[in-house]
């Protein structure tokens, strides 16, 4: 089985999570179902089977976050040293054709967020930039076609 990196602070959240789901969700969805079941005729009860899809997947859910937690392997970017890009290494990149700079962490699956400049490491972008040192120049084969990079700066924080 392969290991699932991630940050602790998305070690966190995913624990948090499953908590959610196991003490407040699953006694909510329950009581919804036995709720719907006292209406009478379950064949043409929206509410009992709009109940049982949301048990199914909070269930889902839940089995989903015990398998990632159990394969976890939690990275503290502070605590990562090198030279090279990484988990959890933040880069600064110099696109080639505009000369925009952005700058994304690289994180695991469940912790990316564009918006605040998190991509995960499964992403084209980060798995063309793993390895990496700065001065580099990586191009990127994406969705939208390909693009060239320049690495400017890399720090784990």
């Amino acid at each position: 089985m392969e290991k699932y990196p991630v940050t602790p602070d998305g070690f966190l959240r995913l624990r948090e999570e499953l908590q959610l789901l196991k003490s407040v969700e699953r006694p909510a969805v329950i009581q919804a179902i036995a709720t719907a079941r006292e209406h009478g005729d379950l064949k043409e009860n929206a509410e009992y089977h709009a109940a049982r899809d949301k048990q199914s997947f909070i269930e889902g859910r839940i089995k989903d976050i015990e398998a990632k937690l159990a394969l976890a392997e939690v990275i503290d970017p502070v605590k990562v040293t090198g030279n090279r890009v990484a988990f959890g290494a933040t880069v600064r990149l110099s696109n080639a054709q505009t000369n925009e700079e952005i700058e994304y962490q690289i994180v695991g699956v469940d912790e990316a967020d564009i918006a605040q400049s998190k991509i995960s490491i499964t992403s084209p972008l980060a798995r063309s930039l793993l390895g990496k040192e700065v001065g580099d120049e990586v191009t990127v084969r994406m969705p939208g076609g390909s693009r060239m990079y320049e690495i400017l700066n890399l720090v784990f924080r």
